[in-house]
């Protein structure tokens, strides 16, 4: 993994989801996420796809507070 790109993971049961993704394409992470929540055949749910939709934005915020941050100062 490069610098640019992001990861989020979970681990649920037997299994260790892991999504890396480049900043910007997080529309098409939450669109990962939807469709494995809609999936029958996966423990993947429609919570864990709230989690982990959260932690994105929770990364996003930190980042646009640092950058609010350099261009203060």
């Amino acid at each position: 993994m490069n610098e640019s790109q992001r990861q989020l993971s979970l681990v649920k049961g037997g299994h260790r989801y892991l999504f890396r993704y480049s900043p910007g394409s997080e529309a098409d992470v939450i669109g990962a996420f939807a469709s494995l929540a809609c999936d029958a055949e996966t423990e993947f749910d429609w919570f864990d796809a709230a989690v982990l939709s959260y932690q994105m934005g929770r990364r996003l915020e930190v980042e646009l507070d640092e950058l609010d941050e350099l261009r203060s100062s």
